[in-house]
């Protein structure tokens, strides 16, 4: 689609959004159905197209790509007539004759921009907010992982009418031309970079966003018991897509005394993951792109690699990576990582890890592995991020129930199940005032002293 139509495409959506069409929750449900079939038919293409952009294993494509999506429509399908119904609200004294309701009601036309990383999962969880919402969307797939957003054009385009749901494909200016035009709301997933770009263009309309970013995500091991399983569940979350996952473990934060042997334990968990030589293991990928390599091998630089630290420019392969004795100063403690590198850093008290992770931008992933119940609520209480998961790596993702979004420098705003609803939904307030009656003594000329007033005002608590 060329940029000079994207306003007559929009254009067209906002007149089929005021047919009052999307509305209905039957209709909602219809194109619920609608995308699943259309993935449930494509799902070998999805695969290929995955793979074709990471040579990502089979079960992680269809596990982190296509099962977790099949879950998100069937709770929408099952409660989005309980989310879009009316709810009363209490009505203080002075209101006590009056119907007060909160009525949700769709934004309108929305905007959905996802990255390359997860490119079907970050892009169709929200569009099944959106539709559960009942907005019309337009999609924006990422053009780094070409082979899906050619995918996801066409599960987009069996399963909708343009008018409705449109795909749109293309690199930064198609991107730029979307953001010209003005959209009701906008959801935006990748980098905290581009997303100052993203709400400096939303706000040239006062259009309402969602970022949701990265960060440098902590994981805090405290705990000396059950470290073979803290082991392998730090490695699976970090090296699970090849480390391109935003909520990966950055970076451990290891108490010293426990530092030598997680990392003996961590090699054993990637030894017993992906063999010998994971370059030849087919349940590891590939990193993306040459940009994305290049600027990775160049955070290896000057490091100390205890495990992997291998690499090859022409299949784009890292080998699962674990770094020693990392400075705190380093250059791979800088930024987010955002491939399979894990540096390693010790701390002699807990004082020292919440400190340190508090001195930093609040990450979207907060990882800690303790089985103290006094350690674990001091971490909830002194320390913010988009989210806290407990001796585990990234499976807080999974939960269909639990918002999931970032927090400062690593998002603003939140979806999944019922909060991706509420993301594409305007909570408008309904009051109905009754007839029975007229006080009068809100009207000019005021009749009574002040004192008066001052007890009357408390009937509107």
């Amino acid at each position: 689609m060329k940029t000079g139509t994207y306003h007559d495409l929009i254009q067209q959506q906002r007149e089929y959004f005021r047919t009052g069409e999307t509305l209905s929750v039957r209709f909602r449900r219809e194109m619920l159905r609608a995308l699943k079939q259309s993935l449930m038919k494509h799902e070998a293409d999805i695969i290929d197209a995955v793979y074709g952009d990471f040579k990502k294993p089979k079960i992680e494509a269809y596990t982190s790509e296509i099962g977790i999506i099949y879950a998100d429509i069937d709770n929408a399908y099952r409660s989005v007539k309980y989310w879009s119904r009316p709810r009363p609200v209490a009505n203080p004294p002075v209101h006590i004759y009056a119907k007060s309701e909160v009525h949700p009601e769709p934004y309108g036309a929305v905007l959905i921009i996802s990255p390359w990383n997860y490119p079907v999962q970050l892009l169709l969880s929200p569009l099944v907010g959106a539709i559960a919402a009942g907005d019309t969307a337009v999609v924006k797939p990422s053009e780094i992982s070409e082979h899906t957003s050619s995918a996801i054009n066409t599960i987009i385009s069996d399963a909708f009418d343009p008018v409705y749901v449109a795909c749109v494909e293309g690199g930064v200016p198609e991107t730029r031309a979307l953001l010209d035009e003005s959209f009701d709301y906008i959801f935006y997933t990748g980098s905290t970079a581009v997303g100052r770009i993203i709400m400096e263009a939303a706000a040239k309309h006062l259009t309402p966003v969602t970022l949701e970013l990265g960060g440098k995500s902590p994981c805090i091991v405290e705990d000396p018991g059950k470290l073979s399983q803290t082991a392998r569940r730090i490695v699976w979350g970090k090296f699970f897509n090849a480390g391109q996952t935003c909520i990966a473990p950055d970076y451990v934060l290891a108490r010293r005394d426990l530092k030598d042997d997680l990392c003996d334990r961590m090699r054993e968990a990637v030894r017993e993951f992906y063999g010998d030589d994971p370059k030849q293991s087919p349940h590891y990928a590939r990193i993306v792109s040459d940009r994305h390599f290049d600027r990775l091998v160049s955070l290896m630089e000057g490091e100390q690699a205890a495990v992997g630290g291998v690499y090859d420019r022409e299949s784009r392969y890292i080998a699962p990576t674990i770094l020693d004795d990392v400075s705190p100063a380093s250059k791979v403690m800088e930024g987010e990582i955002f491939g399979p590198i894990l540096p390693v850093l010790t701390y002699e008290h807990l004082d020292d890890a919440v400190d340190f992770v508090t001195g930093r931008p609040k990450p979207l992933a907060l990882y800690f592995f303790s089985t103290d119940r006094r350690k674990t609520e001091r971490i909830i209480r002194e320390t913010s991020s988009g989210g806290l998961l407990i001796n585990d790596t990234i499976i807080q993702i999974t939960h269909p129930r639990l918002p999931f979004g970032g927090v400062g420098p690593s998002g603003m705003g939140a979806y999944h199940g019922r909060a991706s609803f509420d993301t594409f939904t305007h909570y408008r307030s309904v009051m109905s005032q009754t007839n029975l009656f007229d006080l009068t003594l809100r009207y000019p000329p005021y009749r009574f002293p002040l004192w008066f007033y001052r007890q009357v005002m408390k009937l509107f608590r």
